[in-house]
Formats: structure tokens, C-alpha cells, sequence
């Protein structure tokens, strides 16, 4: 599988929403993650951390789910972060070549 991100603008027919607010909740933070970011109680390493933890536990509670997308040929995270900040999209990509995937990078 090839992975890409980007941001919810992407219009591309493999995007994946992986927002906490409209998306696919197996691969989103947490409303208290995004926050606690945002309001600048969670670093960037707290954040990922504890975003790590939350996709090891999805993995688990829906391998099924995983498994589907792992099959794809292609696909887009998409989130609201702009490109080039700090963001979840990319953790998730790192995750998804951790377990085959290619990162074809931002588009």
C-alpha cells in the first residue's frame, strides 16, 4: 500500500477522514489529545505518546478495520492541520509503514 497525507481540502477518491470530530474514530486522537495540544498542556512528545498507545489499543480492538486498509493499493489521511505542522496524519503513516506500508509524503 502507498499512504499519502493531507489536509481535509484533499478532495482524492482514497481519502481517509481521520479526525476526531468527523472521521474514522479506530485512527483519531481523542478530543482531550487535540485540546490539551492545542491549549499547549500536551507536548509534541506527550502528544504522540499517548497517540501511539491510543492506535496500539485500535489495532487491537479493530484489526479487522486495519486490515482493510492495509489492503488498499492507495490512501490519504486527511486531517485539518496544515501541512507541515505538527500532526497526526504523519504518525499514522509512520504506523502504517511500520506494517508495510510505502509514505509516498504530503500531497
Amino acid at each position: 500500500m502507498k499512504v499519502y497525507t493531507s489536509s481535509m481540502r484533499c478532495g482524492d477518491r482514497d481519502r481517509l477522514n481521520i479526525t476526531v470530530k468527523s472521521g474514522v474514530q479506530a485512527f483519531a486522537p481523542s478530543w482531550d489529545m487535540v485540546m490539551g495540544y492545542k491549549r499547549g498542556v500536551l507536548s509534541e512528545k506527550q502528544y504522540e505518546k499517548l497517540y501511539l498507545e491510543r492506535m496500539r489499543r485500535s489495532y487491537v480492538a479493530n484489526r479487522a478495520l486495519w486490515e482493510g486498509v492495509l489492503a488498499k493499493k492507495r490512501i490519504v489521511l486527511c486531517c485539518y492541520c496544515k501541512a507541515g505542522e505538527f500532526c497526526h496524519r504523519v504518525l499514522l503513516a509512520k504506523i502504517f509503514v511500520k506494517l508495510g506500508a510505502k509514505y509516498g509524503g504530503e500531497i
